[in-house]
């Protein structure tokens, strides 16, 4: 299975499945066949795999098999708190506990698929611990890059699974360049957060949502965001229904900031097609640190998705999200990380603004379980150190050692 790649922006296609950037420098995703799709074609399978035909690879090995199919709750309960008639996808219940393993699922294997070498990821969190995790259920090497400030409870996390982890001093964001670099330099892919296959593997939390609606859909999706890529795949997933004539009025895709990392809401508040990087003095400090992206890969991308359904962006404090974190569990029953509760707590700013209706259905996405980080001891973990310039060299020799 060879299917081609698609840039949203210019339409330029291309048949290097390895590429994940256009040459216009948006990122890309891939076709499917969607035309002719009907939910009729579903495979007889577990979770995610049931759109098998609308992925690029076939349904792998290992832990990509428990991917998907997390529940999809009606919650009265928190309609008060989001100002609508509430439904919970709770995306904690995957393998590792987040949203990210719909993406590893995918693009993992599809890494491995395509050849030889190890993979790899940059991030000191969900993706790190999901795709070190779907290496480890094909017996793939791994390597994660992460700050050198690390908290060492999240090392602990990471380190579970066995992979090497490289511990980078110097400019962290700038290693998403680096690593799309390093992957045709050295024997390893390095799976950034937009990577092609992650996109695919995003896109099935859609088609689990609109297929527990049919024939109708919801009036509106609210999801946490930070690189662009899940709402990427959300909006893959809707275009992929519109093809096949399954989505005739596509739910409004509304996307969720914290106000101390926040380009994408400045972007749509300003009408602008790309968000604007963030300088180091317009960013702070927060407790829902996995959406505080000053430079967001796929925001052009995440932007379109909001105009394209007539949604909208919206920023959220920390107060905020320590309240809708009370109120997921309280109310709903639901443990959930502070990224998470942003989509709550972005819904209740979302219906005072008058865009979300007390009668909609809003389906709100919590990206990740608030269990994962109770309890870690943070115990001591061996890493490889060094820094963002001698990065090559150092990957190449652990590469070269393994």
């Amino acid at each position: 299975m060879n299917p081609a790649l698609r840039c949203h922006r210019c339409e330029e296609r291309y048949e290097d499945p390895a590429r994940v950037r256009c040459a216009c420098g948006e990122p890309l995703w891939f076709e499917s066949d969607a035309e002719t799709f009907d939910w009729a074609d579903c495979r007889e399978r577990d979770g995610m795999w049931r759109y098998e035909s609308l992925l690029p690879i076939d349904r792998p090995d290992g832990i990509a098999r428990a991917a998907g199919g997390t529940p999809l709750v009606r919650s009265e309960r928190l309609d008060d708190a989001a100002g609508c008639r509430a439904y919970v996808k709770d995306e904690g219940e995957q393998p590792t506990g987040a949203y990210k393993d719909r993406g590893s699922a995918v693009a993992v294997p599809h890494a491995v698929e395509a050849g030889g070498g190890a993979v790899g990821t940059v991030s000191y969190g969900n993706m790190a611990m999901s795709t070190a995790a779907h290496a480890a259920s094909l017996g793939r090497e791994c390597v994660v890059l992460v700050p050198d400030d690390i908290p060492p409870v999240r090392l602990a996390l990471i380190d579970q699974y066995d992979p090497t982890i490289v511990r980078v001093d110097g400019d962290y964001g700038a290693l998403y360049g680096d690593a799309l670099d390093l992957s045709t330099r050295l024997p390893i892919a390095i799976l950034v957060s937009d990577a092609p296959a992650r996109i695919s593997g995003y896109k099935t939390a859609l088609f689990e949502i609109c297929e527990a609606f049919a024939p109708d859909a919801p009036d509106a999706l609210v999801l946490p965001a930070s690189s662009g890529g899940f709402a990427s795949g959300i909006w893959l997933g809707i275009r992929d229904l519109e093809a096949a004539g399954l989505l005739p009025d596509p739910p409004r895709v509304y996307l969720v900031q914290t106000v101390a990392g926040d380009p994408l809401t400045r972007a749509f508040d300003a009408g602008e097609t790309d968000p604007t990087p963030l300088g180091p003095d317009e960013t702070g400090e927060t407790i829902a640190h996995s959406i505080g992206n000053p430079d967001p890969p796929s925001g052009a991308r995440a932007l379109a998705a909001v105009r394209d359904t007539g949604g909208a962006v919206v920023s959220v404090d920390d107060d905020e999200i320590r309240a809708a974190q009370r109120r997921f569990a309280v109310d709903g029953g639901f443990c959930v990380e502070p990224a998470s509760a942003a989509s709550l707590a972005g819904a209740s700013r979302l219906s005072e603004r008058g865009e979300i209706a007390d009668d909609d259905e809003v389906v709100l996405i919590p990206t990740g379980t608030g269990f994962k980080e109770m309890g870690a001891d943070g115990a001591s973990v061996t890493t490889e150190r060094t820094t963002r310039a001698s990065l090559p060299d150092r990957l190449a020799s652990l590469l070269d050692a393994a």
